[in-house]
């Protein structure tokens, strides 16, 4: 069974995003990139929110090129090899895009689905391949967890406080325990948290 793995940057004050959704208070740190790009083997589709779906659709297929490094999508002026390795990855793995307003997607390797079906989900779940990542799309993230379906949540918690901003999760009428895999501190003050749904999970 594969399965659907969350990754999600949040503000020490649980903030998904600014109050006009900008990422540019995300920490770099360049141990944690280098350990997400080495994770990166173990995935060969990601799931997309339209939103999220066409911010990453105007960034990372110019964000590669002959150059051994690539632009952060979140820092001015950075770049580096990691940050290429993910967009190269990104650029060739097969990406699922739930919206009910796309007509179509031209980036390579996408696949429009016009709506969300749990069942669909489930059945792309049993599907021979890699796992699936999904990254931002705070809508496609409460979904998925209203159903049971995400089997891993990783949130990176940068060292910054934003005092006002967006949930990740929306009002999702469940509560759903969680198992702590992972708890880990690095140099920049970021920290990753990895949780896998609990057995007990139910929902309320």
């Amino acid at each position: 069974m594969r399965r659907i793995v969350m990754f999600n940057q949040l503000s020490a004050d649980g903030a998904f995003a600014a109050p006009d959704g900008s990422l540019d208070w995300v920490v770099a740190d360049a141990e944690l990139e280098r350990e997400s790009v080495e994770s990166l083997s173990s995935f060969d589709t990601m799931l997309f929110g339209r939103r999220t779906y066409e911010m990453f659709e105007s960034f990372w297929p110019n964000a590669v090129d002959a150059a051994s490094t690539s632009p952060d999508p979140h820092v001015e002026g950075r770049r580096s090899e990691g940050v290429r390795a993910m967009g190269v990855w990104i650029n060739a793995s097969a990406k699922l895009v739930f919206s009910t307003t796309r007509k179509a997607v031209t980036w390579n390797n996408s696949r429009l689905l016009p709506s969300f079906d749990p069942r669909e989900v489930e059945a792309l779940k049993r599907q021979p391949g890699r796992d699936l990542m999904l990254f931002g799309s705070a809508s496609l993230v409460s979904q998925l967890s209203e159903h049971g379906l995400i089997d891993e949540y990783q949130f990176a918690i940068s060292p910054r406080l934003l005092g006002s901003g967006r949930p990740l999760l929306g009002s999702v009428p469940l509560r759903l325990p969680l198992k702590l895999l992972e708890a880990k501190a690095y140099p920049s003050g970021l920290v990753m948290l990895r949780y896998a749904k609990a057995d007990s999970a139910s929902h309320e």
